[in-house]
């Protein structure tokens, strides 16, 4: 646990601490990012101006100033800033801060309580804070990658305000290297370092939205200049090997899949293979990339072209023996023909219909003449008994045969729509409904 005072920038403090550490803003004019909720008017910075601060969360990717703006928020208003890792601490370090918070009460002053990765509390620790909070003991302000809807209690959520910050644009994080490098007193400025514009724009790009990152590889290739200059091979090197945010099984992970399959589905290729390689780009397993996409040739494609499955199998089958990065074409090849396919969720749909019927109607009974006859007393029971071998009938098709049980006969799940494939199959089944009908009309 690190109990901190309100003065958390003092110069003195700054030898031997990363870039990124000294370079962390002091002032909300040197705050880069955040304008929807650090605007002029915008919410937060309203609320920072008249004093009216309240408990908050903070959800965004690494590097975009979760806790920076906490400190920036102690540090304006005057509170002692307390920081906890939910990483690192239990109900031990919780237990200490609180009591820390109250000395604080008691003697005139605020605390701001930071809970760095509060997503990693469990319940328990999470509602360790819910009095404390109420009763005005301390400021709560929680950091998360992760979506609070999923990974936070409904009661500490209700206590507090969720922010969500976005990561920086290449713009705003050209501006953080720029200042580190004017910067003399904390950052690079009486280095004097020259770098050409181009490789600063490659950094920033290198960085991905995280200004953390930016400042470690800024410091990095600064550590490699020669006579004053930060040269393109340096920084070629530094950037190099940079993987883009994805996070697996967090909030990336499953809004680029969401996003791949989402594209597929809307037919745009050109979409489906960009979310294809940012995930590939970002580390994902492509084995993980095969299974979905063979998800979405039965869920999004179907029967309007059943041809997509097996080439998502193939697609599958050529990734387990080709490995990567080999192997990630037959990928693009699938991705891109489901995308390019006709489409029809009409078996999605009559699964999931059939499913709920089956599990509300419960144990309904196998009509007999559906049921198998292996011995004497069953057929003597009836089990078989007018069964209509439909090879047998014209067409073969035993027109106005029941095959459900009784209470559901003539029940319809499958709704095949007006492409690809399912418009032959469409035409078939309406053709042999017709059988039934006239069947059922002759049988009165």
């Amino acid at each position: 646990m690190t109990f901190s005072n309100s003065d958390l920038f003092a110069p003195e403090e700054a030898a031997g601490r990363p870039l990124a550490d000294r370079m962390r803003p002091r002032r909300l004019e040197e705050y880069q990012g955040q304008s929807h909720i650090l605007g002029e008017g915008k919410p937060l910075r309203r609320a920072i101006e008249e004093g009216r601060l309240h408990s908050m969360i903070f959800w965004g990717p690494p590097g975009t100033g979760k806790t920076t703006l906490a400190r920036m928020l102690a540090n304006q208003s005057g509170h002692e800033f307390l920081s906890i890792s939910a990483v690192l601490s239990g109900v031990k370090e919780i237990r200490a801060a609180v009591e820390q918070a109250r000395r604080n009460r008691a003697a005139g002053r605020g605390t701001l309580l930071f809970i760095d990765e509060v997503h990693r509390f469990n319940k328990s620790q999470q509602d360790a804070f819910l009095p404390h909070v109420e009763d005005g003991t301390l400021l709560f302000v929680g950091a998360t990658t992760e979506n609070p809807s999923f990974e936070l209690n409904n009661a500490l959520l209700s206590r507090a305000r969720v922010y969500v910050l976005k990561a920086l644009t290449r713009k705003e994080l050209l501006a953080v290297l720029r200042r580190a490098l004017e910067d003399g007193e904390r950052g690079l400025g009486a280095e004097r370092l020259r770098i050409d514009e181009a490789d600063l724009e490659l950094i920033a790009g290198a960085a991905d939205g995280d200004a953390r990152r930016a400042l470690n590889l800024l410091e990095n290739a600064a550590a490699l200049a020669e006579e004053g200059r930060i040269s393109h091979q340096v920084v070629a090197e530094v950037c190099s090997g940079q993987l883009r945010r994805f996070d697996k099984g967090g909030e990336y992970f499953y809004d680029q899949i969401s996003a791949l399959h989402k594209a597929v589905r809307g037919s745009s290729p050109d979409a489906a293979l960009y979310w294809l390689c940012r995930m590939l780009d970002g580390g994902c397993d492509p084995l993980y990339i095969a299974r979905r996409v063979v998800r979405m040739a039965s869920e999004d494609i179907g029967n309007a072209d059943p041809r997509a499955l097996q080439v998502a199998l193939d697609a599958w089958e050529a990734q387990e023996r080709l490995g990567r990065p080999e192997g990630e074409l037959a990928l693009a090849q699938a991705v891109v023909y489901m995308a390019c396919a006709a489409k029809s969720n009409a078996v999605y749909a009559a699964f999931k219909a059939a499913m709920k019927e089956a599990r509300e109607t419960g144990s309904l009974e196998v009509p007999l003449h559906l049921r198998n006859a292996p011995t004497r007393l069953m057929k003597e029971l009836g089990y078989g008994k007018a069964y209509r071998y439909a090879h047998d009938e014209p067409d073969g098709y035993a027109a106005g045969e029941n095959y459900f049980p009784e209470e559901l006969k003539g029940r319809r799940y499958y709704h095949p729509v007006n492409r690809g494939l399912e418009i032959r199959i469409r035409e078939k089944l309406e053709r042999l409904r017709q059988l039934d009908e006239q069947a059922a009309g002759d049988s009165r």
